[in-house]
């Protein structure tokens, strides 16, 4: 198995499928804004927004609502979103095993930040309902500004003057990024995604303790 040579400066975590698994909540979001927008003839599943995530949202609709109009599409992000700030909102999604405590201890380390495809305020619940904001030193999504997850990679490494952080994300989006900007990828293997071309894979979050080792 792959191992790092080098002890980070930085660590930049995923959000679904990394830190915490919220796609029994979101499901209902979604499904219920799919009716209330006149799409009720698509049902989502669990199992299928798992495969999905990852992906801007936009490619996420196109592949759930194939054919319809990106303005039409648009509409339904509208609501979508509202419903599954709501839901999650009130409902917590479920964290890993131990995920809140390893983050606290890799903030004394060095700084840990967000970085997702999802939309603005998502990360910002999750902190919350886990009880993370004071670890975690900064996070940006797509939602933000617009740009792609290796483009976010980038700001941050920019923005903390960081030269060997690494990536901590469980799907094959995620390692695509981590080569687009160049940026090494540690694939977490208890989640959403089979990923086979990584630089170092965990098991379980607490293992990322032991690169500081």
């Amino acid at each position: 198995m792959k191992k790092l040579n080098f002890i980070p400066d930085g660590i930049i975590f995923d959000v679904d499928g990394t830190i915490w698994d919220s796609t029994p909540v979101v499901t209902e979001a979604w499904n219920k804004a799919l009716t209330d927008t006149g799409f009720g003839y698509v049902q989502v599943t669990a199992d299928r927004l798992k495969g999905l995530f990852g992906l801007p949202m936009i490619e996420i609709m196109r592949d759930i609502l194939p054919g319809v109009p990106d303005k039409e599409l648009r509409r339904f992000e509208k609501v979508c979103n509202e419903y599954e700030e709501d839901y999650i909102s009130r409902i917590s999604g479920h964290s890993y095993i131990n995920i809140e405590e390893t983050i606290k201890e890799l903030s004394k380390k060095c700084p840990v930040i967000i970085v997702s495809n999802c939309q603005s305020g998502y990360i910002e619940i999750m902190m919350k309902h886990l009880g993370l904001e004071p670890y975690v030193t900064d996070k940006i999504c797509h939602g933000d500004n617009g740009l792609s997850k290796a483009e976010n990679i980038k700001l941050m490494n920019k923005r903390y003057s960081l030269k060997k952080s690494v990536y901590v994300g469980d799907t094959i989006m995620d390692a695509n990024a981590c080569k687009e900007a160049n940026e090494p990828f540690i694939f977490a293997g208890y989640g959403f995604g089979k990923v086979k071309d990584f630089d170092h894979m965990i098991n379980k979050p607490e293992e990322l303790l032991n690169l500081f080792k």
